[in-house]
């Protein structure tokens, strides 16, 4: 397979990184989306789904075959335990995914691709990746645009935001961050600036 430069794309639920995905993919970048491989994956009858039904239960799954998402996430995120079991399952899924992409992109011509992954970390994919980028926010500010976002309670999201690492794991474990606390104008200025980094 051709080698690509492969920037990772993660950060903390609410912080903004789809914001910063489509930012990066107007500016000549190649995006792979890990919620769309994980949409592929939950199509009616896969074998993904199907092991989530026999772990999970099979009301999670709607008339038309897909699966409750907001169900899934209130059973997955009940407990630490229940959170990495559902890891265990989607991610394998996703990673074949994610290589299939990577191949047709490199063979479509794409030099850099940015692999978007709410839980890059989570699921070993930081390994293949050359740098990476996270999106942080304060606490408030992400459980209110989660709430918004989601059209769920504050302790649904809450849960959802406990799942994940913390502040200071993605600073640590990243090589640009971007602080999105404030407004779209703030936050474009940050991105200007990543973008001379990244095209260095």
């Amino acid at each position: 397979m051709k080698k690509c430069r492969i920037i990772g794309l993660t950060g903390q639920s609410g912080a903004g990184k789809s914001t910063v995905a489509e930012f990066l993919e107007q500016n000549g970048f190649f995006v792979i989306n890990a919620d769309l491989l994980v949409r592929k994956i939950y199509e009616n009858g896969s074998p993904c789904l199907k092991t989530i039904t026999s772990v999970f239960g099979e009301d999670i799954i709607t008339d038309n075959g897909t699966p409750d998402r907001k169900l899934l996430a209130k059973r997955a995120f009940s407990s630490k335990e229940n959170t990495e079991l559902l890891s265990s399952i989607v991610h394998p899924f996703v990673t074949a995914e994610l290589f299939a992409e990577i191949k047709k992109a490199a063979e479509s011509g794409a030099t850099t691709i940015v692999y978007d992954a709410p839980q890059l970390f989570e699921s070993n994919a930081d390994v293949i990746c050359d740098e990476i980028i996270s999106v942080t926010a304060e606490k408030s500010v992400r459980l209110e645009r989660i709430c918004i976002r989601d059209n769920i309670s504050e302790e649904l999201a809450l849960m959802r935001m406990n799942a994940q690492p913390d502040e200071e794991f993605f600073r640590e474990n990243s090589d640009y961050i971007i602080e999105n606390n404030s407004d779209l104008s703030s936050l474009n200025v940050q991105l200007e600036g990543l973008l001379k980094q990244l095209n260095r």
